[in-house]
This record gives C-alpha cells, structure tokens and sequence, in this order.
C-alpha cells in the first residue's frame, strides 16, 4: 500500500491541454474514484500517475517518493487496462502469469506463482478457465482475467481504467460488487477512473470529478450527492439528470417558472428577497403525494423504469423530471401534487451555462 500524490500536473498534445495543472492527495489503502465525460483528461491522469506519459510539469509521488521521472517498470503500480490488453497467444494462466516473472517485486518461483494465480482465479470465479485462450472468452470473462492480471501480483498501487465499460449493465452490476468486495480485501490504493456515476457513487470512498483536465470538486460519495459544487457536478451524478430551473427568493421561499410555485430555501442558503438563482430539484427528491405540496402539474409522458415510472411534468410553463413508484398509478394528463424536502433542494448562482452553488462569496458577486 502507498500513499499518491499528483502536483500541480499538466500534459498538453499540441494545442490541446488535456490535464491543466490537477493536484490529488490520495491516502493509503484508499479507493479512490476519477469521474468525468469522454475528454475530461481522466485517462491521462491515470498514465501519468503510471509513468506512461510524460507530463509537461508537476510532480507525482508514491509512498512519498518522488516517480516523476522513474519510468514504470519501476514505480511499483499494476494497472488494468480498458481494451483487457491480453496476449492472445497465451492462456488465461499465462496471461495471468506474466506480471509474476518480471518486475520490482522479483521473479516468483512456478510454485509461488501457482499459488497466486489460483488465489486470483478462485476469487474471481475463473478457476475453471485457465488453459482457455482468450479469444474463446467472453467479454465478462476477459475482463475478470484483466483484472486478475492486475491483482494478482502485490503493488503500492492498483490503477483501473474504465475496466467495465465494454460490459453489458447485468455483468456491470455484478462485477461492481465484485470490485467493491476485492477492493475491501485487498486493503490498496486503488485509482479507478469511469465515465458512470453509478460506479463512482457504488465504489469510491472519494470521488473527484474531472471537466476538460480540470478538478471541479473532490469529495465523499454523499458530499458529493448532496453538496456539489456547481451545476456540472450536479448534472453529472443522477439519471434523469437533476431538474434546474430559474427562480426568484421572495418571502422565505424560492419562486419557479411562472411565480405560481415555489420551494423551502434551505438553511445554509444565504439569499435576500429579490435575488435571483438557479434552482437544482433531483427528479429522485420529488415526491408524488396525495397531500398538500407546493409543486403542481399535469403529466405529459410516462415511462415505465421497471418498478419506477418516469413523469415529465408541466408545472407553471416549466418541464420537471420526477421518478414515482408504479403502485401510485400516475398517467398521461393527470394532474399531480409533488413535494420536496428543505434538504434536497440545490440553490446555484443564476446565469447561462454552470454556474456555481450559492455561497456568500458567489452571492455578493452576482448582486
């Protein structure tokens, strides 16, 4: 187990700036999670942390090590790769085999070897397929072989790039338990980068989320649900994506669309009447109810989820996503009362684009 720490790095290919200047701190033993859309500068990060690209500035260090030039055979790190990057021509226990005989930790004796990959095998429900090649794998399989590959041999740290993003959302599901199990047995610091929000929420004992090589904000799983730091963040946990709509603080309350609705202003929220803001409403935090709420609309679509149902809602000219469960038997046309707890209710600073969450400095900067 080690200790990473990411200064200040930077890595440009020509005119485009993939990370700029992103610092982590990531403790020992810690899962930590990278989260972001396609070209946020995640991949990249996580190379750089391996020593396989060269960053144009910064420093990164393991165990409290400087790496920043130490190439990386030599860093210690074992990294699962999201193309499964095994040898075709070798089986699954070769494959599994071959981060054995070479590296800093030294060669392993066949039996030592043996040992380890049935330790791996075993754990990850392979042992049946190790003299199968990997083209008469299936994708779930090969991507438990990947990640044995990465297991299998002890290293200061585990670095996992999109490793479930060619699976179908069954196996995804299932494998993300597995990961959060291995990941609680292993006790190593794990960086694992992906695209899911899911994944980051189900694993990550932090969360940082990354916006075109910029950290927008790090946090806990539940700091980052419930505090985001703007309206990228917010938009990026959550599906259906959480509800914004522009209002106006008047009498302790935040007015929406066209006035005739409203919503709590919640305790921490500095505001005075007038001011203009960006309300965030999860569409999970909306409840229907047959009692007294400030929300009212009429149903445009319903879409059955399973065991939720999915509404778009008309309320006062404005559209909001709400989910509801199938046992309140809401339709197309009806009209609905939904309501919304202080605490789930996300006030950001008003404006085009993100904007950030309301605080006193953002607040006087807009007024």
């Amino acid at each position: 187990m080690a200790t990473v720490t990411v200064s200040d790095i930077r890595k440009t290919y020509k005119k485009v700036t993939a990370v700029d200047d992103l610092s982590l701190d990531i403790a020992d033993g810690e899962f930590f999670v990278i989260l972001g859309p396609s070209g946020a500068g995640k991949t990249t990060t996580l190379k750089s942390i391996a020593g396989l690209v060269d960053i144009d500035s910064g420093a990164v260090s393991i165990g409290g090590v400087d790496m920043t030039r130490v190439e990386p055979y030599h860093r210690n790190v074992a990294m699962a790769f999201e193309s499964y990057a095994l040898y075709p021509q070798k089986t699954v226990a070769e494959n599994l085999a071959s981060p054995l005989k070479s590296g800093r930790t030294g060669r392993y004796s066949a039996d030592e070897q043996a040992t380890r990959i049935h330790q791996v095998t075993t754990t990850l429900g392979i042992d049946h397929l190790k003299n199968r090649l990997p083209r008469e794998l299936s994708n779930g399989q090969r991507q438990r072989v990947a990640l044995g590959r990465v297991l299998v041999r002890p290293a200061d740290v585990y670095l996992l790039d999109e490793p479930l993003s060619h699976l179908d959302a069954k196996l995804r599901a299932a494998m993300r338990a597995e990961l959060k199990q291995l990941g609680a047995m292993s006790n190593t610091t794990t960086v694992y980068v992906t695209h899911d929000y899911q994944e980051a929420l189900a694993l990550g004992d932090r969360i940082a989320v990354m916006r075109e090589g910029r950290l927008m904000q790090i946090g806990t799983p539940d700091e980052i649900w419930r505090r985001p730091a703007d309206t990228f963040v917010a938009r990026s946990l959550g599906q259906p994506e959480i509800n914004l709509l522009d209002g106006v603080v008047d009498d302790g309350r935040i007015r929406l669309g066209d006035g005739s609705l409203d919503v709590p202003i919640p305790a921490d929220v500095p505001c005075n009447r007038g001011d203009r803001v960006r309300v965030g409403l999860r569409p999970c935090d909306l409840h229907v109810t047959s009692r007294e709420g400030s929300l009212r609309g009429r149903v445009l679509l319903a879409e059955r989820l399973g065991r939720n149902i999915e509404l778009t809602v008309d309320v006062g000219g404005a559209q909001l996503i709400a989910l509801t469960s199938g046992r309140h038997g809401v339709g197309e046309g009806d009209n609905v009362t939904m309501r919304i707890a202080e605490s789930d209710v996300h006030v950001f600073s008003p404006g085009e684009g993100d904007t950030s969450r309301l605080s006193e400095e953002t607040l006087e900067a807009v007024r």
